[in-house]
């Protein structure tokens, strides 16, 4: 398994992404299904096509078939993930989230009727996270997202770019100096060509995600839009009207500059930002951070934060500490009194990279304007 949560195809495996795709296939005469990954297509309709193939080492999950077909696949080899039922989520999902999805008619119902807070709702229900068919489901799910974060990466709209992670807060509330100083690093690194990848969650990474989205505006613009966020500073006590606040700003610029957001179901009281325009959610809170930090190959930095952030910090400290020259990637604390007294990582961090070739990849500077140019030297 790779490090995103999905299986490493063989050579031998093709994912049928699409109807069309499964229809090339057939048109350009194939005679065997062995090896394909059909996953969530609708295949009623063709049924003379799937009688025809050899169905022997063909997976399918959560796919529709005409009647009988099922039966038939199965007794000739094929492998059938069936649909999962009173599950809210699709585990078989072949894309990753937008805040659309995730927040269907928000402007006309409350949060607590999204989809977002019903899958939350059924993560946590008694005995949830230890019941045989939720774990599945679970697995399920964070494997077909990490497919298709891998889909993005590679051959999608992120392949090719550098990703930067900005980690911080999720407290920082919006109308302040910490939430507009996070959205002009987003600002600043989607203009200077990077992709900028959070959280997912509120606070610095909303800001972070909100910068990189709006980043084609002028000066003018961009501070009016900050302006008209501030009027709900935070999630609490409505995420209804949070999330309202941040779609009406979408709305106006509906044209907005890509980034990612990997948020998680384990933290149901962060809900995910709608500025980050491709969302790869997660039950997994382990996989999700690991994927996080192994994805931002352009560095990754540190605005002020607390336990979370911390945390963040040491992890990627650990994997450039144990790895390869080619591995270790800038890190950058923003807040110079933060992080030596407030919370001392830099002293630690400083002490860990000793000796190491990870003591040229740390740096401490005061802005995100310096932020910016060391990950962009």
């Amino acid at each position: 398994m790779n490090p995103h949560g999905a299986l490493n195809p063989s050579p031998r495996t093709l994912d049928v992404e699409s109807l069309a795709h499964f229809d090339r296939l057939v048109g350009a005469g194939a005679a065997s299904m062995h090896g394909w990954h059909a996953q969530s297509l609708d295949l009623r309709g063709r049924s003379r096509d799937l009688n025809a193939l050899n169905a022997q080492g063909a997976i399918f999950l959560g796919c529709t078939f005409d009647e009988g077909v099922e039966d038939t696949l199965r007794s000739r080899g094929a492998l059938i993930f069936p649909k999962m039922r009173g599950v809210p989520f699709n585990p078989y999902r072949g894309s990753l989230y937008s805040a659309a999805e995730l927040y269907a008619d928000i402007g006309s119902s409350e949060y607590e009727a999204t989809l977002d807070a019903q899958v939350y709702q059924w993560s946590i229900l008694p005995g949830q996270r230890t019941s045989l068919d939720a774990t599945l489901a679970a697995a399920l799910h964070d494997h077909a997202v990490g497919d298709a974060l891998d889909e993005l990466l590679g051959n999608g709209d992120f392949a090719g770019t550098k990703l930067v992670g900005v980690m911080g807060g999720h407290a920082a509330q919006r109308g302040t100096r910490d939430f507009a100083d996070a959205a002009l690093l987003g600002r600043l690194l989607a203009r200077n060509g990077f992709t900028v990848a959070t959280g997912g969650g509120p606070g610095a990474m909303e800001a972070a995600n909100m910068g990189a989205y709006l980043s084609g505006l002028p000066d003018a613009g961009f501070a009016a839009a900050l302006s008209e966020l501030a009027a709900v500073p935070g999630f609490r006590p409505s995420v209804t009207a949070w999330a309202r606040a941040a779609g009406a700003v979408v709305g106006q610029h509906p044209e907005g500059t890509a980034s990612l957001g990997i948020p998680t179901w384990f933290y149901g009281h962060e809900p995910p930002n709608l500025f980050a325009t491709h969302i790869a959610k997660y039950f997994a809170n382990s996989v999700r951070e690991a994927i996080l930090l192994e994805l931002c190959n352009g560095g990754i930095v540190f605005l002020p934060g607390s336990a979370g952030t911390v945390q963040e910090i040491f992890q990627d400290a650990c994997e450039n500490y144990y790895g390869a020259p080619e591995t270790v990637t800038p890190m950058v604390l923003v807040g110079r009194d933060h992080w030596v007294n407030k919370h001392p990582a830099w002293p630690m961090l400083q002490s860990l990279a000793e000796g190491k070739l990870m003591a040229e990849r740390i740096f401490l500077v005061d802005s995100v304007e310096e932020a910016l140019a060391v990950v962009a030297a």
